[in-house]
């Protein structure tokens, strides 16, 4: 994907400079960095040390390949959780759906699974959605973020190395699980992501998203998992917040804020731990609609028109961070 400057920086490049600053300040930052098995570099913010809010902020512009801006703030608008995340990318498209989203399944014959995210998934194209983006990065070093309690095997790292077309030597993996202080702030800075991936699924011209906005509210860590993977995705679908600027006519803008948020999905108005015990812990079964924004603002460049829709649902917020 280019624009009328010429191509998209290389997200890898980018991130890379955040990921060795995040590596010179790990004791500060209260993170550890290892070699794995495999050559690999391993960056754990969260699994076995205490990690904070500022490394899940830092992990968040890794996961952006450098292209937005993650900022923790006490302006959320749920009353009794003020504290949130603010996000920005002047390059949604390739920064959210090109690199921060997690789209990478990585596994292997002994029951190793994750989803990767992060730049390195720009180097490996795996995906069918680089077909569509037309992004392409070129880069000697990749990293690739999960969201999890362990780095994969060695197997595993040298896989994904070669699929990036890097030494292993040349990778670096950082990992933070669901219910870790640097976890649930990465999460909340996907509030832009999942906005960009529902207008991907409703087929809006992704050229047309030129600049956007996000906030959510960061969920207070819990250490069992679904209760963690309920708290962040709540965060987004009930507290989120979004603005979209994009060219086009107004009827497509206003079509594209209708069905952008959260409430547009039947499954909506419950905890997210409660619909998935529903669907009897398969992820799969759940709506994908209904992982978007709560509230969502798309303002029009071409007309100067802004359309809004959506609702925030504190009490639900505050049900399940409770």
């Amino acid at each position: 994907m280019s624009s009328s400057q010429g191509p998209a920086p290389s997200v890898n490049a980018l991130a890379g400079q955040l990921v060795d600053d995040l590596a010179r300040n790990a004791a500060a930052l209260r993170v550890s960095v290892t070699t794995g098995a495999a050559g690999e570099r391993c960056i754990d913010l969260g699994a076995n040390v205490p990690g904070g809010l500022e490394a899940g902020r830092r992990l968040g512009e890794i996961c952006m390949g450098g292209l937005g801006t993650v900022a923790i703030t006490s302006s959320s608008p749920l009353d009794r959780w003020p504290l949130g995340v603010m996000v920005h990318s002047s390059n949604p498209v390739v920064a959210c759906l090109g690199s921060q989203y997690a789209g990478w399944t990585i596994t292997d014959d002994a029951g190793f699974f994750a989803l990767g995210s992060g730049p390195a998934r720009a180097l490996s194209r795996v995906e069918e959605l680089y077909k569509e983006l037309g992004y392409v990065d070129h880069h000697n070093k990749a990293a690739i973020v999960i969201e999890g309690e362990t780095p994969p095997p060695p197997a595993v790292a040298t896989k994904v190395a070669s699929d990036c077309g890097v030494k292993t030597s040349d990778l670096t993996v950082l990992y933070a699980p669901t219910g870790s202080l640097a976890g649930t702030v990465q999460i909340a800075a996907r509030v832009l992501e999942v906005a960009l991936h529902k207008a991907h699924s409703l087929h809006f011209d992704l050229n047309n998203i030129v600049d956007g906005y996000g906030a959510a509210p960061i969920a207070p860590p819990i250490p069992d998992f679904v209760k963690a993977m309920g708290r962040t995705n709540d965060a987004i679908i009930y507290g989120g917040r979004i603005q979209l600027f994009v060219r086009g006519t107004d009827a497509d803008a206003e079509k594209l804020a209708n069905a952008l948020p959260s409430n547009t999905c039947s499954a909506y108005g419950k905890p997210f731990a409660d619909i998935f015990a529903e669907v009897e812990g398969d992820f799969y079964k759940i709506d994908a609609s209904l992982f978007s924004p709560a509230v969502v603002t798309v303002s029009n460049l071409d007309t100067g028109s802004s359309f809004h829709a959506g609702r925030l649902a504190p009490d639900i917020v505050d049900a399940s961070f409770r």
